[in-house]
């Protein structure tokens, strides 16, 4: 059976760590950039990913509710209104999401346009400390490159208003067309009276109901009108998402 006194504790083992390795010449530099770039490219095609699957999402979700809505004159018109409100929670988790994208994206581009271009294309000469420092500052102190109002209104240019449109074109059918009304009457509305009995739900009024949602599309398109586009390469354009 062994003892702690035959135990024995070898010097080298209780040494203290010794400082990082850092590259001392070019070769190992190369090596260093080209995992750390490709370790970035990694994440923001992780953060791309996530994207893409709010997006399946809100497609789903809303062909749903349109063939829950429109399938039968009996279902309500509100099915519509909590698919609105449905697909502007999930636009609102791909903005948080969208966010994060574009700090790696950001990364990644400042590697691809002051490395890599210089590579392929020499007569780029830029100072290799400017863009080094700015990379190494924001990874000090990792910081959002875009507001959450300006990730929402590329997301909505790119995506999302067209879902918008498609359950606005539904509700209005929805409440102007007689024969989608559990009445079954053919015919459309004729008049705002008409469509406001058709557009309440309970105790609250239709032309309440129609102003929050006139008041909600207007506010949509407002913010993609103050942010229609942005300086710089990663402003919104055509390859980007």
């Amino acid at each position: 059976m062994i003892s702690e006194k035959d135990i024995t504790i070898r010097p080298d083992s209780m040494a203290k760590p010794g400082p990082p390795i850092f590259p001392t010449n070019s070769v190992e530099f190369v090596n260093a950039l080209s995992h750390y770039y490709r370790a970035e490219v990694s994440r923001m095609m992780s953060w791309r990913d996530r994207l893409d699957r709010t997006t399946n999402w809100a497609i789903t979700g809303v062909g749903a509710m349109l063939s829950v809505s429109l399938s039968s004159p009996q279902s309500h018109h509100g099915v519509l209104l909590f698919a609105m409100v449905l697909i502007f929670l999930l636009l609102h988790i791909e903005t948080r999401r969208y966010r994060f994208f574009h700090v790696y994206r950001s990364r990644v581009r400042l590697i691809e346009r002051n490395y890599y271009v210089r590579i392929f294309s020499p007569r780029d000469m830029i100072d290799i400390t400017h863009w080094m420092n700015q990379l190494g500052e924001d990874l000090r102190l990792p910081r959002f490159t875009i507001t959450s109002t300006q990730a929402m209104a590329r997301r909505l240019r790119r995506n999302y208003i067209f879902l918008f449109l498609i359950l606005l074109l539904a509700w209005l059918l929805k409440t102007t067309t007689s024969v989608l009304q559990a009445s079954g009457n053919a015919g459309i509305v004729r008049s705002t009276s008409e469509l406001f009995k058709n557009a309440s739900i309970g105790y609250v009024p239709g032309w309440l109901i129609t102003t929050m949602i006139l008041s909600f599309y207007g506010w949509l398109f407002y913010i993609m009108l103050r942010h229609r586009e942005a300086a710089g390469e990663l402003a919104y354009g055509e390859v980007h998402v």
